[in-house]
């Protein structure tokens, strides 16, 4: 096939400035070339060509660093180039874009943080990118499930692929091509006799490397030989000092022991800090995808002390490669586990040598490649899901709840019959549903016992006047609608909607067919629940506007969109309530 592969707006590819995605992308190129004609889309930078061929592959740059003007170039891009499949990186809110310039490629999807939370995308455009993406590649149990939670139709597209780690560059410190590298090191640093303790990645808050260092005063005192390593800064390739930093390096002062910070690493050094290491401890107290850190130590043959947040324990077999903090908020915790890992230097020994096992066996770049090519392969078999002004499609209302989260509309696309499109002249088989033309009483509004046919029931004819015709409001009550005479079944019988015209409607301009498409076969009960979770939603991203002068547009123009959304929705109800 001829495959696109769409990086992140953040980082360029290859990843010279690093990056777990470009990592990611990187490792797995060399093996799906020799499959598919494949083309990388990423951003610009001042080092790298807008247009290259490297080892086979094409890589194309378009401007980005933010998603709007990214998606741009994306978009134009495929204006003028066609691809068979088109697999976006951890970018939900690119796939409809995309979708629209490239009606007829398969997308996939590859989730690598909680982009799917309602923070991060409206839960109405969530819904149409799962109807539009074949499959979703996650790089965690805890990813997938988090999606799974949110939208619960989106189980059967959902794959855990764990990342990978070459295991030829990153090496044990014993390994013969890595003993001079560590002892250069740890002479230059002065960390000679010393039980190096390892930790690499961002420094931020949330990554929680100041507890490690508050724990290291009481480590201090029972073992004397303790240094500890800090590899990374604020973001990937950028040194400048944050408070948190600051913050960081005044606690570091204050230890006893000896405490290095190296500030960004290339992606082509990284594996040296590694080798010249004795233990590497990950101290995120967020909810972390899977830092792919976890996999650099297993090839490096370090023992791994992580924490119990997000995806990252997902890879650790207890005393076997390594140890879980439960509670990462507590320093004390990182003492206990630490001194069980250094208290014990057959079991350190024993879990850095199973880590380099696991690296070997089930963390190299050929397998993740692997499995992402039969993702590819299913994909290639399914069917393209278009949504276009000239079939335009029914969405079917439905209400999961989770717990925690506000219970959103989730939708199932699918396109209509030709009789289901033209309805005005069709003669049902059945009894057809009427409502009752009485006053709302105490009592639920009933409706007429009705058989249920293969063909929808729908409602009767009423004569065609300047206004449209309405339908009594009915009650609000407690307990739902009953048929009269009839327990109410799962799934009650739906009614049609009524044609008005000799010819099916026409719709100007596609943002008006896709304001249609969601407020087909919508309840009441449904769009009081949307116009509440809507006003939420607004309310929490106008104040998170508020705070940032610089994206201001692209906010505004979503808000317009709901707004415009929720006005259609008041306008479809203002006929028949």
């Amino acid at each position: 096939m001829k495959v696109l592969m769409i990086c992140t707006e953040k980082l360029p590819m290859p990843p010279i400035r690093g990056g777990a995605i470009q990592t990611y992308i990187a490792g797995i190129l060399p093996y799906l070339k020799q499959s598919h004609d494949i083309t990388v889309l990423g951003i610009s930078d001042p080092e790298l060509p807008d247009e290259e061929t490297i080892n086979g592959v094409s890589y194309v740059r378009v401007p980005g660093k933010i998603l709007e003007l990214y998606k741009e170039g994306v978009v134009r891009y495929l204006e003028s180039n066609q691809f068979d499949l088109i697999h976006i990186f951890n970018r939900p809110r690119l796939v409809l874009p995309v979708r629209n310039v490239a009606p007829k490629a398969k997308i996939t999807l590859s989730m690598h943080n909680d982009m799917f939370n309602v923070e991060k995308i409206d839960p109405i455009e969530a819904n149409e990118v799962l109807n539009e993406v074949s499959s979703i590649v996650t790089v965690s149990d805890y990813v997938g499930n988090v999606i799974q939670s949110l939208y619960p139709q989106a189980a059967g597209k959902v794959h855990t692929v764990y990342s990978g780690v070459d295991t030829d560059q990153f090496l044990p410190g014993s390994h013969p091509n890595m003993k001079k590298i560590r002892q250069d090191i740890r002479q230059a640093h002065g960390l000679e006799n010393k039980t190096v303790i390892l930790y690499a990645g961002r420094l931020s808050r949330n990554k929680g490397v100041d507890r490690l260092i508050r724990a290291l005063p009481e480590l201090s005192q029972k073992y004397k030989d303790l240094a500890l390593v800090i590899v990374g800064s604020k973001w990937f390739s950028e040194d400048a000092v944050t408070d948190y930093i600051a913050y960081v390096r005044a606690l570091a002062k204050k230890l006893s022991i000896p405490v290095v910070t190296t500030g960004f690493v290339a992606p082509s050094e990284i594996q040296n800090w590694f080798a010249a290491a004795d233990l590497f401890v990950c101290t995120s107290i967020w909810p972390e995808p899977l830092a792919r850190v976890h996999y650099e130590a297993m090839a490096a043959g370090l023992p791994i002390v992580t924490t119990a947040r997000g995806g990252n324990a997902e890879v650790i077999q207890l005393r076997e490669n390594g140890l879980v903090v439960e509670n990462p908020e507590d320093p004390g915790q990182f003492v206990e586990k630490i001194t069980e890992v250094l208290s014990n230097k057959a079991m350190m020994k024993r879990m850095g040598e199973r880590g380099r096992e696991l690296a070997l066996s089930h963390y190299k770049w050929n397998r993740v490649a692997s499995e992402v090519l039969i993702v590819w392969k299913q994909a290639e078999q399914t069917a393209v899901s278009v949504n276009t002004a000239e079939t335009p499609m029914e969405l079917t209302a439905s209400q999961p709840k989770t717990a925690g989260t506000i219970s959103f509309i989730t939708d199932r696309i699918d396109k209509p019959t030709e009789k289901q499109a033209t309805t005005k002249n069709q003669k049902t088989k059945k009894k057809r549903i009427t409502m009752e033309n009485q006053k709302v009483t105490e009592k639920p509004a009933t409706v007429k016992k009705q058989k249920v046919t293969e063909k929808p029931a729908t409602v009767k004819k009423q004569k065609v006047t300047e206004k449209p015709a309405t339908v009594k409001k009915q009650k609000v009550t407690e307990k739902p609608a009953t048929v009269k005479n009839k327990k109410v079944i799962e799934k009650p019988a739906t009614v049609e909607k009524q044609k008005v015209t000799e010819k099916p409607a026409t719709v100007e301009n596609q943002k008006a067919m896709e304001n249609k498409k969601q407020v087909a076969g919508l309840t009441r009960a449904n769009l009081d629940e949307l116009i509440i979770a809507h006003q939420m939603l607004m309310k929490a991203r106008n104040k998170k506007n508020n705070k940032s002068n610089g994206t201001m547009n692209g906010s505004a123009n979503r808000n317009n969109r709901n707004r415009e959304l929720l006005n259609m929705l008041l306008r479809e109800w203002g006929k028949n309530a």
